[in-house]
């Protein structure tokens, strides 16, 4: 877990060109174009319901766009996702650990759990201190513990492009703090992240770049050129007459 060698090639670069997004004849996404470089974290910020959302789903193959987003694979090609929330039947008899074997290996999780798979789980748990409640049930967990399990499936396997939907979102202070941890020692393996991001805060602390869309790109640059307050502004207040 978390052991590729700092001299390994990176991960990929990713082009947005033109990408756009209709639904229902309602337009999500318009005439989107911009760059990820690799081995950089590109936060992307804007209004709620500025498609966002829509616009990583895109990228991971989940959303009908027109537009090219092409990525350039440098060494591995493996995805990490950690979604804004899990959907799921809060009753489910799943406990941490049962979710964790979900995405480890091909044996049904009630079934058993390898020894070898074990050990990748309490790792990934432990890098998000969760590693005492593998035996509790999803149901049971908060809402910031929930988001803790979900960054730890994301590191199975070690990813090489790593996509982030608001994981901070109802997260304790512990979980927060454990987070950014993580998410700077990706960035000294060269890790390619893209992170959906309010935290205005955060992305100027630990953003390489970050990109502002509503509909289409507002802007986009480094944090400390762009995250002007008259941008921001401008930005967060925009209408949907865009």
């Amino acid at each position: 877990m978390l052991a590729k060698n700092e001299d390994q090639p990176h991960g990929p670069s990713i082009c947005f060109e033109m990408v756009g997004l209709c639904l229902s004849n309602i337009t999500i996404l318009q005439n989107v174009s911009f760059t990820v470089k690799a081995g950089e974290i590109h936060c992307l910020i804007g209004p709620n319901g500025g498609g966002k959302t829509s616009l990583i789903l895109s990228l991971l193959g989940q959303m009908p766009h027109t537009g090219r987003i092409k990525i350039n694979w440098t060494n591995g090609t493996t995805i990490g996702y950690v979604p804004q929330m899990l959907d799921f039947d809060r009753t489910l008899p799943i406990t941490v650990n049962n979710f964790m074997s979900m995405i480890c290996q091909n044996i049904p999780a009630f079934i058993r759990t390898g020894k070898r798979y074990k050990d990748i789980i309490n790792n990934a748990l432990r890098l998000v201190s969760m590693d005492t409640r593998g035996e509790r049930r999803l149901g049971e967990l908060s809402g910031g513990e929930m988001q803790r399990v979900l960054f730890a499936q994301a590191l199975i396997p070690f990813p090489d492009l790593l996509i982030l939907d608001e994981p901070g979102v109802g997260i304790d202070s512990i979980g927060a703090r454990v987070v950014e941890e993580i998410i700077l020692v990706l960035k000294k393996r060269k890790v390619t992240m893209v992170w959906i991001n309010h935290d205005l805060k955060q992305v100027r602390q630990l953003a390489d770049a970050v990109t502002c869309i509503h509909k289409q790109v507002l802007f986009s640059g480094s944090p400390n050129e762009v995250l002007t307050t008259e941008r921001v502004f401008q930005a967060f207040s925009a209408t949907s007459s865009i």
